[in-house]
């Protein structure tokens, strides 16, 4: 015997995962719908598999500070850049669907500005994604489909950088947007003095230590 429950009756507690399967490519673009664009959680599709995420709120604000360290790199550095957030990448013709927890364009930001409706056939991936506790392969297999060219990610209180590689992802120690920059090891620091001395003082710190590079 088989059971159809509504979308408004599964609950994802946070911290929880949620894993669908034999869900085909209509069905997601109809949760994705019936979820709508301003919600706390976080879908991952590939290939029939779906993931809805629900991060825990400590989760959300290691997002929010790494990719806070992410910009202020980026402006010091003189990059331009474009922000999508957690924009949802598809490629239907591939059957994935991504919502990176943060994710810019950096290398095509000129590509990017103005750009509201994407499409993957046509406009690039993002250039870095940034993603808090991934525990999912399914994850990384989407990202591969999609083709992004680095993943930053955060867990257990690490930071780790993936580079794309001859179809595959390989851990780092740099990224090759920012060269040489110690930046795992300094926005790591830059986290823990944000839980001691609040995000304002993490902030400035941050950007004191990058000027203090480019003398």
């Amino acid at each position: 015997m088989s059971v159809t429950l509504q979308l408004h009756q599964i609950d994802v507690s946070p911290g929880q995962c949620l894993t669908l399967r034999q869900i085909d490519w209509s069905d997601f673009e109809a949760i994705l719908e019936e979820m709508g664009e301003h919600r706390a959680s976080r879908v991952a599709y590939f290939q029939g598999v779906l993931e809805i995420r629900m991060p825990l709120p400590e989760h959300e604000k290691a997002k929010i500070m790494i990719g806070e360290f992410v910009k202020i790199l980026l402006d010091e550095l003189d990059f331009d850049w474009e922000p999508y957030g957690s924009t949802t990448f598809k490629r239907p013709e591939m059957a994935v669907g991504l919502e990176p927890d943060d994710c810019f364009y950096i290398q095509n930001a000129a590509r990017m500005i103005g750009r509201v409706r994407l499409d993957l056939s046509f406009d690039p991936p993002p250039d870095l994604a940034i993603e808090v506790d991934v525990t999912s392969k399914t994850q990384f297999s989407a990202y591969l489909a999609l083709g992004v060219p680095e993943i930053w990610r955060y867990e257990n209180g690490n930071l780790e950088i993936f580079i794309l590689h001859e179809g595959e992802y390989l851990r780092v120690e740099n990224s090759p947007i920012f060269g040489d920059l110690p930046v795992i090891e300094k926005i790591l620091q830059f986290l823990k003095l944000s839980d001691a001395e609040g995000a304002s003082a993490a902030r400035r710190g941050f950007r004191q230590w990058i000027r203090e590079q480019n003398n």
